[in-house]
């Protein structure tokens, strides 16, 4: 099986926020709205090229992010992947080579950390000698945070696209059911800042928080009015 080659970033942005009353992927977090934190960890951790995937088109146009429409607006994560495969075929970039493989990071992931998306990618490569994938044939790799998998921190093979779309037809909405026929490896990655993030306010750093009233409401609106269903966070 020849290796992945290049590895696009997606960073999954759909989400209705309904919990946090306002878009979360604008919410800043020293100064930079979270979406666009993402976006630094992919491209940090050697993914050639970025986008994000659903949220509010404009906005992050304003932001200078490349973004497509969710394939599949308010149907969760899974349809938020299957929209970056599917943006495989289509989206590339000046002077970078195809890319064979995806991973994602939600938009409101509070610490991204370029390491541990770069073990995703490596593992998904398959090192010589790992115990875990000894072809060097997995599907995809997603990693285990305090023992639970993380599936919107995982990379993806582009040849994983049929049967999550088969899955998707079938009505499945959930990651780890639609893989359950893939090739599957798993990587414990310590800590977890690396995949806390934020639903509702409680959840955000001290010193962050949503806009509060009519304008968190109307900015909330505007966002779901799009389209833009929970294809992510």
């Amino acid at each position: 099986m020849p290796p992945i080659g290049e590895c696009m970033g997606a960073v999954l942005a759909g989400g209705a926020s309904t919990r946090m009353g306002t878009a979360k992927a604008f919410l800043e977090v020293d100064g930079v709205p979270m979406v666009a934190r993402a976006v630094a960890v992919l491209t940090a951790a050697g993914a050639t090229g970025v986008l994000v995937i659903g949220g509010d088109a404009d906005r992050l146009a304003g932001l200078g992010l490349p973004a497509v429409a969710d394939r599949y607006p308010g149907e969760g994560p899974l349809g938020g992947v299957i929209t970056a495969l599917r943006a495989l075929e289509s989206h590339r970039w000046p002077d970078r080579a195809a890319a064979e493989a995806v991973v994602t990071l939600p938009c409101d992931v509070i610490e991204p950390d370029v390491a541990a998306v770069r073990l995703v990618i490596d593992r998904l490569r398959g090192p010589a000698g790992d115990p875990a994938d000894p072809s060097g044939e997995a599907d995809l790799v997603v990693p285990l945070g305090a023992g639970a998998p993380q599936w919107t921190h995982a990379a993806w093979r582009r040849r994983c696209l049929p049967r999550l779309e088969a899955a998707f037809d079938r009505g499945v909405r959930a990651p780890r059911e639609a893989a359950a026929r893939l090739r599957t490896v798993e990587v414990e990655i310590p800590g977890a800042g690396w995949f806390e993030d934020a639903d509702r306010p409680e959840d955000l750093p001290a010193g962050v928080r949503p806009p509060r009233g009519r304008a968190g409401r109307r900015d909330n609106a505007a966002h779901t009015a799009r389209g833009r269903g929970p294809s992510g966070p």
